[in-house]
């Protein structure tokens, strides 16, 4: 049997051939993260909840060979054209489509695709012309496209209300000139499948319109310091590439203009960091009691607990260590693995266990952000966790402007600059190394279907692990209150 294309490969053409090729050819290759499966995972979730929408629909499972989805998918359309169809299969001009959603209307065809982003996206539209040019080419034409995406000022009510949840966009004037491009994209597929690998270089096409999971693969053999480690940079890296600069150190003296970056190439240069004289002074002046804080929160494309909104950062856990004085640490923790709302519980026990006075450490805007949100949320808290936010000090700005370590190679997060003040401190051996493995083992911790055994497993690895960054903030501060921490030969 010859080669298919799919919608989806037709879309991973239009951003590069070689992706196409190396999606049919080397798929093993690919490197799915745990960020890009979970918003797969919350898309399957999004499409059960439109089948909930319309209990009256009729689903083509995926369980089948492709001959009988494409016999019951013209069986059901020709018996009942009225009832909505989901993951209707079709198959022309060797493109094998399957729709989210297809119903008669009128004197045609009502084309429906769901999608789990907030908006209308170009490449959606894209999308949209490939479905509604295979399913008119396979004798059902396609009178009205509609895009339905998530609405973000939908509030979930609970016990399964939805109905409101997706905002429909008729997409149908826009895909109308696409849909006229789609035989070329479909020509262009095969050509390159017919073809060897494609010889193409790495640019914006690696991560736009997505991230590509074949970056690693793709990536050239580093040079020890690539110049795409300076930090927010992409014009600046893009000219010293073009420039024939690959690599930090070759950047000659004068070429970087914002001193940050200069301060990276000379640390990178010398081997030595660069520390600010003034932020020893800063740090050791902070007031005790000192409370170092951390949070993690989960966001839903469908909200799972009552009165929250799609995409909501919702905490579900915080740590803080609790600086008394010099030695004296205690840790301060909250995490609700219950499957309940966990927010009132999360924002009274910061209030009971934050004090009334002492600077809040974080390593983000993030943390002020929740707790600005718990207050809206909660008005009846929203004096004192006001009064919480206004004591943050967010050392993230202060390291950025007062600190870099080569070893840090661009990167200001807490992960990149914890080995450098600690040397042996490193989040490599935890289950839960960031944020969005903390999320994907909290729903695994709220899933009803989770034993006790390994609820409690999931419990101490995120505790561990959210612990480790507030721990880290510590190690931070007291390394760097010493007036000189890498001897004085190392200050710059």
């Amino acid at each position: 049997m010859p080669t298919m294309l799919s919608k989806s490969r037709i879309l991973a053409a239009r951003q590069c051939s070689k992706r196409l090729w190396l999606e049919v050819n080397r798929p093993e290759l690919r490197v799915v993260t745990p960020d890009i499966q979970r918003r797969f995972d919350q898309g399957h979730r999004l499409n059960d909840v439109v089948h909930h929408l319309l209990p009256d629909g009729h689903l083509i499972t995926s369980d089948v060979t492709l001959g009988s989805a494409l016999a019951l998918t013209k069986r059901h359309l020709a018996r009942q054209p009225r009832t909505p169809l989901f993951e209707g299969t079709f198959s022309r001009h060797r493109v094998l489509v399957r729709a989210d959603i297809l119903q008669g209307s009128g004197h045609g065809w009502r084309l429906t695709e769901v999608k789990s982003s907030t908006r209308v996206k170009p490449y959606h539209l894209d999308d949209c012309a490939v479905q509604a040019w295979v399913i008119g080419e396979a004798g059902y034409p396609v009178s009205q496209t509609v895009l339905a995406h998530v609405d973000t000022g939908f509030t979930y009510r609970g016990n399964g209300d939805y109905q409101g949840l997706l905002r429909h966009v008729d997409v149908s004037e826009r895909i109308q000139p696409l849909m006229e491009q789609v035989p070329a994209w479909v020509t262009t597929g095969l050509d390159v499948l017919a073809g060897d690998e494609p010889d193409i270089a790495m640019g914006s096409q690696c991560t736009s319109p997505f991230g590509c999971p074949f970056i690693p693969y793709c990536s050239p053999e580093p040079t020890e310091y690539p110049v795409s480690l300076l930090p927010n940079a992409g014009k600046v890296v893009n000219a010293l590439l073009a420039d024939g600069i690959d690599d930090v150190r070759d950047i000659p003296e004068g070429w970087l203009t914002r001193p940050r970056l200069e301060r990276v190439r000379v640390a990178t240069v010398t081997g030595k960091p660069y520390v600010a004289r003034e932020l020893a002074d800063y740090l050791a002046g902070l007031a005790y009691p000192r409370y170092y804080l951390d949070f993690e929160s989960i966001q839903f494309a469908v909200p799972i607990w009552a009165d929250t909104h799609p995409y909501e950062q919702l905490p579900f856990q915080w740590s803080c260590q609790v600086e008394e004085g010099a030695e004296l640490l205690h840790e301060e923790a909250f995490l609700d693995d219950s499957g309940r709302a966990p927010m009132r519980a999360c924002a009274e026990r910061l209030i009971a266990k934050l004090g009334d006075s002492g600077p809040i450490l974080t390593y983000s805007p993030f943390e002020r952000q929740v707790i600005r949100a718990l207050g809206r949320r909660y008005p009846d808290l929203g004096q004192s966790l006001d009064a919480l936010a206004e004591r943050i000090v967010d050392l993230l700005p202060v390291i950025r402007q007062h600190y870099y370590h080569p070893a840090m190679r661009g990167s200001f997060s807490i992960k990149a600059v914890l080995p450098t003040v600690a040397p042996g401190s490193t989040y490599d051996g935890l289950d839960v190394k960031d944020g969005v493995a903390a999320q994907v083992a909290f729903e695994e911790a709220i899933d009803p279907a989770t034993d006790a055994s390994r609820r409690n497993e999931i419990r101490q690895s995120l505790l561990t692990y959210c612990a480790l960054d507030t721990l880290a903030m510590v190690q931070l501060v007291r390394f760097l209150s010493n007036p000189a921490p890498f001897d004085k030969t190392d200050t710059q």
